[in-house]
């Protein structure tokens, strides 16, 4: 049996990829390390609390002597690194949390890996030949697109918040100790995620929850800040695929061909509202109301996902219109019992 550290595995896409990967890999011990900060839930992972294969570690991986303690408990033969800073909005009124998490955090990691791992640059100890450090990023790290065209892992990175920036750095810290002691790291790029366990700040919870509860349905700007649209289950696959396959120090970028604008969303979420939980008069799409942007907002993300596609035969299983009819019925169960 291998032990696998996961971290921030508590957290929205974490708390997907974790019994998913415990249920297809019988071969591993997952460990997940996650603080607690108001994005991670422990309420997530319920379903694995008490499963043989799975063991919770509350810490914080900017605590270099922690993480290094976990390594020798565990004696883990790989990491996939979810844990980060991930809210943009947060990272424009306290920046500080990000570079620390996003950058130290990652750095802590790989290090303590690297050293566990290897007795010096390309040469892995004996029983960690295989060992993989894989590094969870975002399409904000390549800045922001105009009305056509494509991230690809070629794209220069410019982020353009602390959030990207934070992430940048992480990415490249990453990429460094591949180049310089040949660490065998594979990195993926995600677009948007939506689906089940998201937290309630960001954009799709909150355009539901405001509208069961009756309140304005606040969208930025003009509502024409575009993204890809990625189903949480279709990256955790990508992720696992990437995890098994992909050709270390290279990235991956994981997206869902589903671009949608911000104004498109609201009214698709509202529409299906109006079909499984109508209101008892009017619509809810009467409650979208503009609020003023917010700064330094990317105009438009989109992934050009034919690297995974080609190289590892990775595919999206949902489009959006059916991402978030399931995303929907979740939180309709989630809500009516909460508000």
């Amino acid at each position: 049996m291998k032990n696998i550290l996961v971290t921030g595995g508590a957290g929205f896409i974490g708390a997907n990829f974790v019994p998913y990967f415990i249920e297809n890999n019988p071969d591993y011990h997952l460990v997940n390390l996650d603080i607690l900060t108001y994005a991670g839930d422990l309420e997530n992972v319920k379903e694995v609390e008490n499963h043989s294969r799975y063991t919770f570690v509350k810490g914080d991986i900017c605590d270099r002597v922690f993480v290094e303690e976990l390594f020798s408990k565990y004696d883990f033969q790989d990491v996939i690194h979810f844990a980060a800073e991930s809210h943009v909005d947060n990272s424009i009124s306290g920046p500080e949390a990000f570079i620390k998490t996003n950058v130290l955090g990652t750095f802590n990691l790989l290090d303590v890996a690297r050293k566990h791992w290897m007795s010096a640059p390309n040469q892995y100890k004996t029983g960690y030949e295989n060992s993989r450090f894989h590094h969870i990023s975002t399409d904000e790290v390549y800045g922001t697109l105009g009305e056509t065209g494509l991230f690809t892992e070629e794209t220069p990175y410019a982020p353009n918040s602390p959030y990207s920036a934070s992430k940048a750095s992480s990415d490249m810290v990453v990429r460094s100790y591949f180049h310089t002691f040949g660490m065998n790291v594979v990195t993926t790029n995600c677009s948007n995620n939506y689906g089940p366990k998201q937290h309630n700040e960001k954009l799709i919870p909150t355009i539901i929850r405001k509208a069961l509860t009756g309140e304005n349905i606040p969208i930025y700007g003009d509502g024409k800040n575009v993204r890809d649209w990625l189903y949480v289950l279709d990256h955790c696959k990508g992720i696992e695929l990437v995890f098994q396959k992909g050709k270390a120090g290279e990235t991956y970028n994981i997206g869902g061909r589903n671009e949608r604008n911000n104004l498109y969303i609201a009214n698709t979420i509202c529409e299906l509202l109006n079909e499984m939980k109508p209101k008892a008069t009017g619509k809810y799409q009467d409650q979208i109301t503009f609020v003023k942007d917010r700064p330094g907002h990317d105009l438009r993300y989109a992934i050009d996902a034919t690297k995974i596609e080609t190289e590892l035969g990775w595919k999206a299983d949902e489009n959006f219109e059916t991402g978030i009819r399931k995303t929907i019925a979740w939180y309709l169960e989630k809500y009516i019992y909460a508000l």
